[in-house]
């Protein structure tokens, strides 16, 4: 560019780098530094939780337990410096929720051991913190591992494979364990038990979202319209027909109605993302409703879980010595000594119901924390859920889209099922609180959820047509 005397002008330097860069450059650090002090107030929240138990039940503290919880407390933020590192750009909301869910669940499990009065490295609380700890670790492993969520979509029929294998191994004689009427578990010898489905869980979402992206075309495009609907030909429904199949075997074979339900569920969601076609949903929702009803009028396992719900307060049935309804009125007895505002850590009765720690965990918490505590809770839940779903719908690949659906739905679907159940909304199952639960499996597999979602946030953000803000 020259002026008129034909000399040169110089374009004006810029005193700093483009206003871009400094926004790309702040906004990880922003988005880590409300993660660092998130995690504080978890941390802080359930070190109170614990002490407040041991006060309310014991009128002393334990020193013992507190540190035990602050070694969890140097394992999340072990994950956290690691984010600073290979996952800069991830959402901050998610590993704060994580940890305080996962906090509140072991301060209720201790406060049950002490009404129990069990104590030491036995204990369930000692145990689930155990289990905390390799389920943080399995995070952090998972988000050094996979720098990218596009790897996956490699290996779609391969995680399909991994899944029926895992579905498979509680029937394998030898290895298999029926605890509580289900056939969902695995040991070796006397080593603990392992629900191999909670893994399943999310080989199945990988298999889903890669298996719909190869042939959403298909499943979406062609079809009949009925009652404003467009229904899809009978040869697309194979993949819809399998999964079924695959949810009744559940049922019948391994005598959990939960897990199908997730299962079934999952599909259908990613389903409906994947072709925005509500035919989908009406057909699969009518055939598990059909095949649910067979169920309890053919299986004493389903049919006991319906009676239940529909007429718990029967005597014959809260006397029944085996699948009666005690526990369901318990729990609900429980929910409603709770009121508005709780008993207060540690004042409650919440041992009273049977597996207070694991399937009646949010009864318990309802019971010392009250209706009050226990929407707090759901808040919780409803957030992770909103910023999996933002992450899954912010993606630009609709692989990562769908994962991310599917990952924040499989998480929102088990709270549905724990507490619809519990409140005598729909049938009890036996499926476990996200976070909040005992139970090892289900804490690993619910943290490498977080780990994948904290990983396909960081892609999402780092993609050069997208910013999003914290």
């Amino acid at each position: 560019m020259t002026d008129r005397a034909g000399r040169t002008a110089e374009a004006p330097r810029s005193s700093g780098p483009p206003t871009g860069s400094v926004r790309r450059i702040r906004l990880p650090q922003r988005l880590r530094n409300m993660e660092l002090w998130l995690l504080i107030v978890a941390c802080i929240i359930n070190a109170a939780a614990i002490v407040l138990v041991q006060l309310g039940a014991m009128g002393r503290i334990d020193t013992q337990l507190v540190l035990l919880g602050a070694g969890l407390s140097v394992l999340v933020f072990g994950l956290h410096i690691a984010m600073r590192f290979v996952a800069r750009d991830a959402d901050p909301f998610l590993l704060p929720i994580a940890t305080v869910l996962n906090g509140l669940g072991i301060a209720m499990i201790y406060r049950i051991d002490i009404a129990d009065g069990e104590s030491g490295w036995e204990s369930a609380s000692v145990r689930q913190i155990v289990w905390s700890a390799i389920a943080i670790v399995a995070a952090i492993v998972t988000i050094l591992v996979i720098r990218n969520h596009r790897v996956l979509f490699r290996y779609t029929y391969l995680s399909g494979l991994v899944a029926i294998v895992l579905l498979l191994l509680p029937l394998v004689p030898g290895i298999g364990r029926e605890v509580s009427g289900a056939r969902v578990w695995i040991g070796i010898g006397d080593v603990a038990t392992f629900q191999p489905g909670e893994i399943a869980k999310i080989a199945l979402a990988v298999f889903f979202a890669g298996y719909l992206v190869r042939n959403r075309d298909s499943l979406s495009m062609v079809g009949r319209k009925f009652l404003g609907m467009q229904f899809p030909r009978a040869r697309d429904l194979g993949p819809l027909l399998v999964v079924w199949a695959l949810s009744m075997a559940v049922i019948v074979f391994q005598r959990d109605l939960g897990t199908a339900l997730l299962y079934f569920g999952l599909f259908l969601v990613m389903l409906y993302v994947a072709t925005s076609r509500l035919s989908w949903v009406v057909l699969g929702l009518s055939l598990f409703i059909g095949g649910a009803i067979v169920a309890s009028q053919t299986l004493d396992y389903v049919g006991n879980r319906f009676a239940n719900w529909l007429d718990p307060f029967n005597a014959e049935r809260f006397d029944q010595e085996f699948g009666g309804s005690y526990q369901l009125v318990q729990g609900l007895f429980g929910l409603g000594n709770g009121g508005l505002i709780g008993t207060g850590w540690g004042q409650g009765r919440p041992d009273i119901t049977p597996v207070p720690q694991s399937d009646y965990i949010i009864a318990s918490l309802g019971e010392e924390l009250g209706l009050a505590g226990i929407f707090a809770i759901l808040a919780l839940y409803v957030l992770f859920v909103a910023r999996g779903f933002r992450i899954g719908f912010a993606g630009q690949d609709d692989f990562g889209k769908l994962l991310g659906v599917g990952l924040s739905f499989v998480i929102a679907l088990q709270v549905f099922i724990v507490v619809g159940g519990v409140t005598r909304v729909i049938p009890l199952t036996g499926l476990t609180t996200p976070f909040l639960a005992a139970g090892g499996s289900s804490l690993v597999a619910n943290w490498i959820i977080v780990a994948l979602l904290l990983r396909l946030s960081d892609t999402v953000r780092n993609h050069p047509r997208l910013v999003i803000d914290g």
